[in-house]
């Protein structure tokens, strides 16, 4: 059997139609930047997000870029966030002069630990980034309170949780700032890159509208320095097509995660697995399906390969020990929760499209593995 890591393929059959009718009206409109798609877009996902003001961009790396931007990060200035994370949460933060404050993460959910954050605070603190991972929110009660009580603004890098929730409230419409990434993996895919970023501050969204275009008030007259990164009307098309079906496709996520806790029990592997944890109170979406498997890892990994079951490293190396941050002064060892999931996690197939035998195979291969 054949189980891939990802069926793009799968999704796409089922919203053929409708996808192809939503690109040639774009097409028949001639209309290729903003425009009319990107408004109602952005409409939707505020709504969706709990938020006030949704504002499309081309990536969710720029997403990040912009909403630190929005703020006002600049050189000497200090982000708190996590060293366990995809490469564009550190780069937004020194593209921009500042400079990333590593903390490390909370083994079992893989999120940043909350408990170490306050310790981390300096007078050069302008932002807490802190990143949902995998689908499933920081505890932003506690980050919250943080940002609040030190008057330092939260900037959620939301782009692998659209959807998931915290005590009831959207990932997104918690902090100052929520950015989204629409990569063609995430629960909500576009067809090829776009981002958004949402908002309850008005001050924050007329500053996010007027950078995504270089900064301008009105056409050629620039009041700041901002990115080309305009939403494409195309991307948002796609995205409106699909939004309706994010919801029943985030629940098939998480009911192949339950079910794979079942099989794993079943196997008699759930003690000798780390699985994941979800947090009382939330609502995780499971943009990814992570498990423990220790020193044996890259061993398994070659196994699912054999028998044909896809499966991904999120990620090999933490952010303080990337070569191109070397400049910053960490080492091995200064974040040892954040190493140890480096080494020791493994994504599994967990697509909506998932079938309860392609599972079983799943669990059976690994089963096979170990025994």
């Amino acid at each position: 059997m054949k189980v891939p890591l990802l069926d793009l393929q799968a999704q796409y059959v089922s919203l053929r139609a409708p996808l192809l009718s939503a690109m040639e009206r774009v097409m028949d409109a001639q209309q290729f930047i903003l425009g009319a798609e990107v408004a109602a877009l952005e409409a939707e996902i505020a709504a969706y997000s709990q938020t006030r003001h949704a504002i499309g961009c081309a990536s969710g790396s720029d997403a990040l870029l912009l909403a630190l931007q929005s703020i006002g990060v600049g050189r000497g200035d200090e982000v708190i966030t996590t060293p366990h994370s995809f490469f564009a949460t550190a780069s937004a933060i020194t593209r921009l002069g500042a400079q990333p404050v590593f903390v490390d993460i909370d083994p079992g959910t893989y999120n940043i630990n909350e408990a170490l954050v306050a310790d981390a605070i300096t007078e050069r603190t302008r932002v807490l980034m802190p990143v949902h991972l995998f689908g499933q929110c920081a505890d932003m009660g506690i980050l919250g309170s943080i940002s609040k009580q030190r008057g330092i603004p939260l900037v959620e890098d939301a782009a692998q949780a659209i959807g998931s929730e915290d005590q009831g409230l959207r990932a997104g419409s918690i902090g100052t700032i929520g950015c989204f990434s629409f990569y063609p993996s995430k629960n909500l895919g576009a067809a090829g890159d776009a981002g958004m970023m949402v908002t309850n501050d008005d001050q924050h969204a007329e500053r996010l509208r007027k950078l995504r275009v270089h900064g301008e008030e009105r056409k050629y007259y620039h009041s700041s320095i901002g990115l080309n990164s305009r939403l494409d009307a195309i991307q948002a098309a796609v995205l409106r097509v699909k939004l309706p079906c994010l919801d029943k496709w985030s629940e098939a996520r998480r009911r192949n995660a339950a079910q794979y806790f079942e099989l794993f029990t079943d196997a008699g592997l759930a003690e000798e697995i780390g699985l994941p944890i979800v947090r009382p109170g939330g609502r995780h979406i499971f943009n990814q399906y992570v498990i423990r498997v220790g020193d044996q890892r890259d061993a398994l990994r070659e196994h699912l390969k054999h028998n044909g079951v896809g499966s991904e490293i999120y990620y090999p190396v933490p952010l303080h020990l990337q070569e191109c941050f070397r400049y910053l002064g960490y080492r091995e060892g200064d974040f040892p929760e954040a190493e140890r999931a480096a080494r020791e996690t493994l994504a599994l197939p967990v697509y909506p499209e998932l079938t309860l035998a392609q599972q079983t195979y799943v669990v059976e291969t690994i089963r096979r593995f170990y025994r």
